[in-house]
């Protein structure tokens, strides 16, 4: 199969008088109904996860075979993954990766090979629903491309979330059902009552909102503090890039990195800003090296021509997927110095060139040609990097009088954090 975990049993667990109502409702339409789409809307707190798990048991469904759940990104399919649910991405399901190569009458390649997402003729019949979660960043292309298979599918997601960078989800906008009541084992969380007040665009004061959640303004949100709360959080969220860039270069002072290092050491969190789609970042290869994926990097070694090379795991993978070849540019003058696409050659001595360095080319022989990745330091984030992620511990730096929707940015970035959460204005 596509995924390789099962799901833990849940504590049973009491449904809303919502739950319930959403829960009768998918089930009318699984059995009954001829509508292949389902959506169902939830906010934070609502309980979107337990319910879909509770109506695939209630239909006899087993999750992972007769239905499974998917996402539209590794890091968001790693948010089921550790709440028991097995899932994996929606590429991984319905589609799979096909080289092209372009030859001449003689057999010899006239043009660099190419990868492209095919779609499957059939998936698993077993299949009986497909659970996506997530919906708001599911292109249409993609939407068309699973509708095609006839199964039923269950599409959940917040409508109060961010939509898509340079598009928009219409999926959302058409709810079967929204649930909108908090479920009791969150009525007294504080992130998720702060969550709450910026949805409904309520300014929220300065000041503590219980043991876990606190706003504080910039002003008392000094040195001290930063020196001691920014290498201690899971992740900080930006608006800018500007201060995104300006904290990450404070949280690595802060661990005692200098600045005259200007390029990544062992255990640095990193991000990746450009999708590999040819490298995998597991043995099953469920997952992929593409934009947003944060991890560690191990084993930095500088190389020729303006590049590094790395070994790099995913925060959410056991996998370590070695001898990344990256630009060197963004860490050394703030600027990519390879262009999209562009490759480099590991040569038999075993260094690391550009491909446009015919000199070294020349002299010796090439071992592996890879598409030229690209990184940067991933302390802090902006919001959209962090959407469709969960972390223990957040500290939000509240710049979303920058968004034209400042409510719907706060409370995305509001309901990235799980345990505990400053926010900093």
């Amino acid at each position: 199969m596509w995924y390789n975990r099962g799901m833990e049993a849940l504590e049973p667990i009491r449904l809303t008088k919502d739950q319930e109502e959403a829960a009768a409702l998918i089930e009318e339409w699984f059995l009954h109904l001829n509508n292949q789409i389902f959506v169902l809307c939830g906010y934070a707190g609502t309980g979107k996860t337990y319910l879909v798990d509770h109506v695939v048991r209630a239909l006899g469904l087993k999750a992972g075979e007769s239905a499974v759940f998917v996402t539209p990104t590794g890091k968001a399919a790693s948010v089921l993954l550790r709440a028991g649910t097995p899932a994996g991405t929606l590429h991984s399901l319905i589609y799979t990766l096909e080289e092209e190569i372009d030859v001449n009458e003689d057999g010899e390649v006239v043009s660099e090979r190419f990868l492209r997402f095919v779609r499957r003729e059939k998936i698993d019949p077993d299949i009986k629903l497909i659970v996506v979660d997530e919906t708001s960043m599911v292109s249409d292309e993609m939407l068309r491309d699973l509708l095609s298979y006839g199964v039923k599918c269950l599409f959940c997601g917040d409508p109060a979330q961010l939509p898509p960078v340079g598009g928009s989800n219409t999926l959302l906008t058409m709810p079967c059902y929204t649930l909108t009541q908090i479920v009791r084992q969150q009525e007294d969380d504080p992130i998720v009552r702060l969550a709450a007040m910026a949805r409904a665009g309520e300014y929220i004061p300065i000041g503590e909102y219980g043991p876990r959640a606190v706003v504080i303004s910039g002003r008392d949100f000094g040195e001290k503090e930063r020196a001691h709360f920014l290498p201690k959080a899971d992740q900080i969220i930006a608006g800018s890039n500007r201060l995104r860039g300006r904290l990450n270069s404070d949280c690595r002072r802060y661990l005692g990195i200098s600045p005259d290092c200007k390029l990544p050491i062992d255990g640095e969190k990193l991000i990746c800003t450009l999708n590999n789609w040819s490298k995998a970042l597991d043995r099953d290869k469920t997952f992929h090296l593409v934009n947003g994926i944060i991890g560690k990097c191990y084993n930095v070694r500088e190389q020729q021509d303006g590049l590094l090379q790395l070994d790099f795991q995913a925060d959410f993978l056991p996998d370590v997927c070695r001898d990344l070849p990256v630009d060197a540019g963004i860490f050394t003058e703030g600027r990519y110095f390879h262009g999209y696409g562009d490759k480099a050659c590991t040569l038999e001595n075993g260094t690391l060139v550009h491909e446009k360095n015919y000199e070294c080319l020349r002299r010796f022989k090439v071992r592996r040609e890879d598409t030229i990745d690209r990184f940067e330091f991933a302390y802090a984030v902006t919001c959209h990097k962090a959407q469709g992620s969960e972390y223990d511990f957040v500290i939000v730096f509240d710049e979303s009088r920058l968004f034209e929707d400042s409510s719907r940015w706060l409370y995305t970035a509001i309901t990235r954090a799980k345990k505990k959460l400053i926010i900093v204005r």
